[in-house]
């Protein structure tokens, strides 16, 4: 299952990727109904081919006809950032990542879901990160990965910060009297194409979140801290809260969120928890090695 839009040379990419794993039947789609239609036909295993956004699309379709658990999902990396397939060390070139399906193992993985009902694969951030996604999104066409980094340093010399409340397993990590640059909710590792490591410790096996929340600053400590998030040491700030929890909230101010890379605008009030186990995924075998005997998840 890929998105409808890609061009020939992905194209091209994609049959290698399809030509490793045998009798797969390719569809293409560009609509949630598409996406229903694919799913209608009763596959008991559906692999995505597109990046974070296209494996969001396709972990709520799953949601929403209540069939998390009856599917397994994989993925083919081929969007802008990769940053799930990044965590679970899927290969980013197609035909390595058609290679390693047909090697993976079934894995029981976390999802994060809010109190709308969505679902969220790989990461959700508020603040400075979303205003990052909507700018770098301006670039995507253009630059391609590098969009992610420049529409990171448009956001942080713009950033004024946030009055936001964020309150996780019943403890008040901040309230309103502080500016918050970002808070952010990781299931994996990585967001803006791997440009940023900003939850080092988050595993989407481990039936937890990994919660960043970063006070705002001035430039200078803002400029120091995007280096940081991106090695990934930036839990060691004394303006950075990081901690594992199963469940955060989040009011105040209204501001944008990004889930997956998906925009939402004016959010004033969220809650999320950890949907441990939710969903049967494909993971290389080089993720199962690295974190340890999947019977054992």
């Amino acid at each position: 299952m890929t998105n409808s839009e890609a061009g020939s040379a992905q194209a091209d990419r994609l049959q290698e990727a399809v030509a490793q794993l045998g009798g797969a039947e390719l569809a293409w789609v560009s609509s949630p109904d598409e996406l229903d239609a694919v799913l209608d036909r009763g596959h008991d295993t559906v692999v995505t081919a597109g990046g974070d956004g296209s494996l969001h699309a396709l972990a709520n379709a799953l949601h929403r006809r209540g069939e998390l658990g009856e599917r397994t999902a994989g993925l083919i990396p081929m969007g802008t950032g990769n940053d799930f397939a990044r965590t679970i060390r899927m290969p980013l070139e197609p035909a390595e990542a058609g290679a390693a399906l047909r090697d993976a193992v079934v894995r029981p993985l976390d999802l994060i879901e809010d109190d709308t009902g969505g679902i969220t694969v790989n990461a959700v951030h508020l603040g400075v990160g979303a205003d990052s996604t909507r700018a770098a999104s301006r670039w995507k066409r253009l630059l391609g990965p590098a969009s992610f980094p420049v529409g990171g340093a448009i956001a942080g010399f713009a950033a004024r910060g946030y009055r936001l409340r964020v309150e996780a397993d019943g403890e008040i990590i901040i309230d309103t009297n502080h500016k918050v640059l970002m808070v952010g909710l990781g299931n994996g590792k990585f967001i803006g194409g791997g440009a940023a490591r900003f939850a080092p410790d988050a595993l989407p096996d481990d039936g937890m979140i990994s919660l960043v929340v970063s006070r705002s600053r001035g430039f200078t400590k803002r400029a120091v801290h995007a280096v940081r998030l991106h090695r990934g040491t930036h839990p060691l700030e004394v303006d950075v809260h990081y901690r594992q929890v199963r469940q955060v909230s989040v009011s105040g101010e209204a501001c944008s969120a990004s889930d997956d890379g998906e925009l939402t605008d004016d959010i004033t009030a969220r809650t999320w928890r950890i949907r441990p186990r939710a969903w049967r995924f494909l993971v290389p075998r080089a993720y199962t090695d690295h974190a340890g005997d999947p019977s054992s998840a």
